[in-house]
C-alpha cells in the first residue's frame, strides 16, 4: 500500500490547483488521472479575469494560444446586441498540461475503480491510502459516486448535454458569438475563435427540457452548423462533434465535503448558471480544498459566482439569459 497525506483524483484544473497549493505548503499528495497529458478535453476554453487572477496568470509568460475578447456578440431569443467585456479563451489541451508543467506536478496514470473509507482515511483500488481525498474528476468523478451520490443527488434539471468540436480553421470573424434560447432551444450555442488558427463551436441544452419538447441534440447541432454556414462563419468543414455532459450550479450548493473527502470543479457542480463556465470555479475550489487541508479550516464555496456574464451590463436581458 502506498501511503500519502492527500489523494487527488483528476488532474484537470481543479486537481492541478489543489496539488499546486498543497505542494507550496509542503503537504504530501498523489495526483491520479486515467489519461496521459496533454489530452484533448471538450470545452469552449473560456476563462474569466477572476480565473486568471486565481492562478496568478501572466499572459506574456504563457507559451500557448491565448485570445483576448473585448466584446461578445450575443443573441437572446433572436434579439441581437453587443456586450463590451474583457474575457479570454485558451485551448484546454494546452492549458491543462501547462498547469501541471508550471508547478512541476507529477501525475500517476491510474484508473480509480474502488474507493473505501477506513478508520484512518481512504483507500483507492487497494493500492493507495491517504487521510484526505479530493474528487476532481469532473462530471463522472468516482469520488462523487462512492461518497456523495446518495447524500447529495444532483438535480436532473441542471444537467446539460452538449455537442462540441474544436478544430483548425482559417476563420475571418475574430469575435466570440453566443446564442441563447434561439428557436426554442433550452440552452445556448457558441462560436469561439482562438489564437493560432483554432475554432471552437458548440451547443448545450438542458437535457430535461429538451426531452420534454421532443427535441434531440443532434438536430439542434445541425441547425447551428447550418446557421454558421449561412452567416459565412464556417464553410466547407466536415463536422465531427463529440458529446459530453455537465451540471450547472444549483441555486443551493450541493454537499461538497464529507468528512475528509472534498469535491471540486465539475464534480461539485460549480459551472455557472448562465454560461456553463467551469474553469474559474474549478481553480478556486481546488485551491480552497487544499487550504482546508493545510489549515484544518472549513471548505467554503458559497461566494463563488453563480454567473459569468456581468448582469449590470446585460440589463434587462440578465434574467432571460440565465439557463436556470
Amino acid at each position: 500500500m502506498i501511503h500519502t497525506t492527500a489523494l487527488i483524483v483528476g488532474a484537470g484544473p481543479s486537481g492541478a490547483a489543489c496539488a499546486a497549493r498543497l505542494k507550496q505548503a509542503g503537504v504530501d499528495f498523489i495526483l491520479l488521472d486515467q489519461h496521459t497529458f496533454p489530452r484533448a478535453k471538450p470545452c469552449a476554453g473560456w476563462v474569466t479575469p477572476r480565473a486568471l487572477r486565481a492562478i496568478v496568470f501572466q499572459p506574456d509568460q504563457y507559451p500557448h494560444s491565448f485570445t483576448t475578447f473585448e466584446k461578445f456578440i450575443i443573441s437572446v431569443r433572436g434579439v441581437r446586441f453587443t456586450l463590451p467585456t474583457r474575457q479570454y479563451a485558451i485551448r484546454r489541451v494546452e492549458f491543462d498540461h501547462w498547469l501541471l508543467e508550471r508547478d512541476d506536478l507529477k501525475v500517476e496514470l491510474h484508473q480509480v475503480k474502488t474507493i473505501r473509507q477506513t478508520a484512518d482515511g481512504y483507500e483507492i483500488n487497494g493500492k493507495y491510502a491517504a487521510r484526505y481525498l479530493i474528487g476532481a474528476g469532473g462530471t463522472y468523478c468516482p469520488v462523487y459516486r462512492a461518497l456523495f451520490r446518495k447524500a447529495a443527488p444532483r438535480p436532473k434539471e441542471n444537467l446539460i448535454v452538449a455537442f462540441e468540436e474544436e478544430f483548425a480553421y482559417d476563420f475571418t470573424d475574430p469575435h466570440c458569438r453566443l446564442w441563447f434560447m434561439e428557436n426554442g432551444l433550452p440552452g445556448y450555442a457558441w462560436y469561439v475563435p482562438k489564437a493560432n488558427g483554432y475554432l471552437n463551436v458548440g451547443i448545450g441544452a438542458k437535457a430535461e427540457k429538451l426531452k420534454e419538447t421532443g427535441g434531440i441534440i443532434q438536430a439542434r447541432w445541425d441547425a447551428l452548423t447550418t446557421k454558421l454556414n449561412e452567416l459565412g462563419l464556417v464553410r466547407g468543414h466536415t463536422w465531427s462533434p463529440v458529446s459530453h455532459t455537465y451540471y450547472l450550479c444549483p441555486k443551493a450548493l450541493l454537499t461538497t465535503r464529507n468528512g475528509n473527502a472534498f469535491l471540486t470543479g465539475d464534480a461539485a457542480c460549480l459551472s455557472t448558471r448562465d454560461m456553463g463556465e467551469g474553469i474559474g470555479p474549478a481553480l478556486v475550489s481546488g485551491q480552497r480544498a487544499a487550504q482546508a487541508i493545510i489549515t484544518g479550516g472549513e471548505y467554503i464555496l458559497d461566494d463563488i459566482p453563480r454567473h459569468s456574464l456581468p448582469s449590470i451590463l446585460l440589463g434587462r436581458f440578465s434574467k432571460r439569459i440565465a439557463l436556470i
